[in-house]
């Protein structure tokens, strides 16, 4: 039976970068999102991936579409790449958008990592989290945010000592800031220069090099930065 992958997030950015880049590595791909009308019809039309609509946050319609794919596929990697983030200070966010980093950047790993552990120990699977380089410093204009990467980081680094034992990699990937759409809700982005800034596929091809490695090889985490630091607010 061929070997599934399923990622988060895969409509755009970081996770549509992985999805095709797993693609390519031969595994059938279901890429869950909100919305594929976005992407390119030609990889929505590659044979290998599958646009699973999904809201990650409808707990029971997501668990059915993991019980769906558990039945037909052999699941051995799973990404878990969705994110939010809302930034400024503290007190100017509101309940809401703290519920959705909380639940989005933390809990839908957390179920998703539960739902599947099983078959990624049968199958000495993969789960990869796409954690933040804010998981591992202060961040004092995005405490919520931080504070839920450095959970999943948290999670990542557990994990991997409770399941090493019967095979499963861990993989924990920390990117400083990427060229993606995370920053629309921000009042900054990325600096002008591309010295400044990562691209989504500086992350999936790092992530490429480590499912090539030898198997009993696991480089647990990895913090990818670019070569300057600089950001620029929006005008």
């Amino acid at each position: 039976m061929k070997q599934a992958a399923i990622v988060t997030g895969a409509s755009s950015g970081i996770g549509r970068s992985i999805s095709g880049m797993l693609c390519e590595l031969g595994y059938e791909v279901f890429g869950f999102g909100r919305d594929f009308h976005a992407m390119e019809k030609k990889a929505c039309e590659e044979q290998a991936f599958h646009a699973v609509t999904c809201d990650l946050l409808d707990t029971g319609n997501l668990m059915r579409e993991i019980k769906q794919i558990r039945k037909e596929w052999e699941v051995c990697l799973l990404v878990n790449n969705a994110g939010v983030g809302y930034y400024g200070p503290h007190e100017e966010l509101n309940v809401w958008k703290i519920q959705q980093m909380v639940r989005t950047n933390l809990e839908v790993p957390l179920i998703l990592s539960q739902l599947l552990l099983r078959d990624l120990k049968k199958n000495k699977g993969y789960i990869i989290n796409i954690s933040s380089v804010t998981a591992r410093k202060s961040n004092p204009h995005g405490c919520a945010y931080g504070a839920t990467k450095a959970g999943l980081s948290s999670f990542s680094e557990s994990l991997f000592d409770e399941t090493r034992k019967y095979g499963v990699k861990v993989i924990d990937i920390r990117p400083d800031m990427v060229k993606t759409g995370l920053y629309r809700n921000a009042d900054f982005c990325e600096g002008e220069e591309e010295e400044s800034y990562l691209l989504p596929e500086d992350v999936s091809e790092a992530l490429r090099n480590f499912l090539q490695m030898r198997n009993s090889v696991i480089p647990s985490e990895l913090t990818l930065k670019p070569q300057i630091h600089r950001i620029r607010r929006k005008k």
